[in-house]
């Protein structure tokens, strides 16, 4: 029984993982896709969940599954043990988070048909920025509006960041508690937290995960007027607003390609339109950095995680170039070497640690499920 299913449930699929918690380490994962469009041998999320369950033979070995929620809203600051009350509330946070919240749903739905008696642990994106002090958190604008409506700033890749911030104490030989870190998440959605003394005090992304850094295909920050301006002289409605700054701006809209390693291979072939866009990516991390310093009063540690993050060694030395001043600096060859392993990329002696601290949610999730249920 020290095995912990963890699952992450989409609108059209389902990921998974087995992770036995005694070696840390998944004993089976997968991916099933396509799932209720047409010409899928999975009609639906239930049937999915039949399907994976079928791999695990009579599913015994699983003590708890722990469901990835991308939005806990204000309700939910940890882990929490989904009952029918905490499923009714995940629908009601829909409304924050309508293309997540329904399908990580369905997932909680489907593996509580298919493993009858196991608990169903809820894990949200969102909790680990509960902390963020009302400063960080409010948006100025119509107080009663506000209220009524949710309108504040959450923040997400909430495990991620909270994993890495421990990782990279226990990396460093330091006390967590003692720590000014700033995390840098970088995939395809993208995120930066300042964390102090393990406590997430301000990150970039907002109400939604489109807030903050250039992402593959969103926005990041952007003048809300340019909405206003784009609806009256474009005439664009509001889905069609949703879908230019979700799935057509960021690095696609910029280059016409989101995908991170395709852009740095037109930039170094001379691609002009590329390159600026990268010039735009990195100006935004910067701005970000230094802000978050700010917020910190001082830095120990800075620290890149996710795909783009802990393989992009280019990017990494041209984001942080000319930040000497802040105790901040890259070795050349340190941030060349590519590892599985947390490693250092500064020099020795230098004032800030910078780190390449791979991230793992689908244990951090795990270990969360483990930690509320004692299952150590």
């Amino acid at each position: 029984m020290s095995q912990i299913f963890v699952v992450n449930s989409g609108s059209s699929s389902i990921k998974y993982q087995l992770i036995d918690m005694e070696t840390q380490r998944p004993v089976l994962s997968g991916l099933v896709e396509r799932i209720g469009e047409p010409g899928s041998d999975v009609p639906d999320h239930e049937a999915g969940m039949r399907q994976v369950i079928a791999q695990l033979g009579d599913g015994q070995q699983i003590a708890a599954v722990g469901h990835r929620v991308v939005h806990g809203g204000s309700l939910f600051d940890a882990a929490t043990l989904v009952t029918p009350e905490v499923e009714e509330q995940i629908g009601e946070l829909s409304a924050l988070a309508p293309l997540h919240n329904p399908a990580n749903l369905q997932g909680i739905r489907a593996a509580s048909a298919a493993l009858p008696g196991v608990p169903q642990v809820a894990v949200f994106d969102t909790a680990f920025h509960q902390t963020l002090p009302p400063a960080a958190y409010t948006y100025a604008i119509d107080a009663r509006l506000a209220e009524e409506y949710q309108v504040r700033r959450y923040g997400f890749h909430g495990t991620s960041h909270k994993y890495v911030s421990e990782k990279t104490a226990e990396f460093l030989g330091r006390p967590l508690a003692d720590l000014k870190t700033i995390v840098l998440h970088l995939g395809n959605g993208a995120s930066v937290a300042a964390i102090d003394g393990g406590v997430s005090v301000e990150t970039s992304m907002g109400m939604t995960p489109l807030e903050g850094l250039v992402m593959g295909t969103r926005s990041g920050d952007i003048d809300a007027a340019v909405l206003v301006h784009l609806h009256r002289q474009a005439g664009l409605g509001f889905d069609e607003l949703d879908d230019l700054l979700n799935k057509r701006s960021g690095l696609l809209g910029l280059t016409g390609n989101g995908d991170m390693r395709n852009v740095q291979d037109a930039a170094s072939a001379g691609d002009a339109a590329a390159e600026a866009a990268l010039a735009v990516y990195r100006h935004r991390m910067r701005r970000y950095i230094g802000a978050y310093i700010a917020h910190l009063g001082g830095l120990d540690a800075l620290v890149f995680t996710a795909g783009v993050g802990e393989n992009n060694a280019l990017l990494r030395r041209r984001s942080l170039a000319g930040l000497e001043f802040l105790g901040i600096t890259v070795d050349a060859e340190r941030n060349e070497v590519r590892s599985s392993e947390p490693r250092y990329i500064s020099p020795d002696g230098s004032p800030v640690a910078v780190l390449v601290v791979p991230t793992n949610e689908e244990l951090e999730i795990a270990r969360q499920v483990a930690a509320l249920l004692d299952l150590s």
